[in-house]
């Protein structure tokens, strides 16, 4: 089974929702987590996690995003019972809205436990940083009901220990083969092609070096055939290069997804989700822009 035959073909299918990908889509991030690199635990709280998960929904959010496992290196992990207990009331109460409005809704987790009862709750995606190698997740979304969307993301090693030792013989081609087997995993398991996005895993286990390589040469990952996925909103890569501290990376997170997109990337996973779709707004009437 090639990437580039008909089953790829056509809108992302995330189980009720069809995504069509004829403009780059943003993804906003929310972190229902105490530990999170981005917002602290700002919305930890339901309340406010909901609150800002309308705002973004009201400033043109594609996917919402919905995480209750800190990822962040040197993480430490959230049982199954807690990532539930965080993420599950989210999801239900933000199902109805998602889709009257064609929103894909999205979990962010590795735990087959975790997929299964977010996606009883409402998930149409999984986003996987563990790209399903976790025992039972790729049965998890192979099984599921409906045929929700997933995202398999490339990560070396884990959380807790993934910018210890960074090593790649090349980075893109090590990345590019890493995604092309678990995307043929997971339609050897039944899961069709129009359902998979990839994700290079900016800042999972690589240096500043590495994530520019990544993103210069995004096209090669693009030529795999599947919607791309691009994550560097606020991370440390940003920081780096513009020497400011994570809530001060609006500017260099909008100008990297920018990049991105100019590159093939079908979606942008961002904080920022007004500022990021008012960029590609302008960049979308720009590249239309008859002479």
């Amino acid at each position: 089974m090639s990437p580039d035959d008909s089953s790829t073909a056509g809108p992302l299918v995330c189980g009720r929702i069809r995504l069509t990908l004829d403009r780059p889509r943003v993804m906003g991030v929310l972190n229902v987590t105490p530990n999170s690199f981005s917002d602290g635990g700002r919305f930890a709280d339901p309340a406010s996690a909901l609150e800002h998960a309308r705002r973004m929904l009201a400033d043109g959010a594609d996917i919402v995003d919905v995480g209750g496992e800190s990822t962040r290196p040197g993480a430490e992990p959230a049982t199954e019972a807690e990532e539930i207990a965080r993420v599950v009331p989210i999801l239900e109460a933000l199902r109805a809205e998602c889709d009257a409005r064609g929103v894909v809704l999205s979990v962010d987790t590795r735990k087959p436990a975790v997929m299964r009862a977010a996606i009883a709750a409402g998930a149409t995606m999984v986003n996987d940083v563990g790209a399903l190698r976790v025992p039972g997740a790729l049965e998890a979304v192979a099984r599921a009901p409906e045929p929700v969307g997933i995202c398999l993301m490339h990560m070396r090693g884990e959380p807790a220990t993934m910018q210890q030792h960074v090593v790649y013989t090349d980075v893109v081609e090590d990345v590019k083969a890493f995604l092309a087997e678990r995307a043929q995993a997971c339609r050897r398991a039944g899961i069709a092609g129009n359902r998979i996005v990839v994700d290079p895993g900016f800042g999972f286990g690589k240096t500043v070096a590495h994530n520019l390589a990544l993103l210069r040469w995004l096209e090669e990952l693009v030529a795999l055939g599947y919607p791309v996925a691009v994550g560097l909103s606020r991370k440390s890569t940003i920081g780096a290069l513009t020497g400011r501290e994570v809530h001060e990376r609006v500017a260099g997170s909008i100008a990297a997804a920018l990049v991105a997109v100019e590159r093939g990337a079908a979606i942008v996973r961002v904080h920022d989700v007004r500022e990021t779709v008012d960029a590609l707004a302008v960049w979308r009437a720009v590249e239309g822009a008859a002479r």
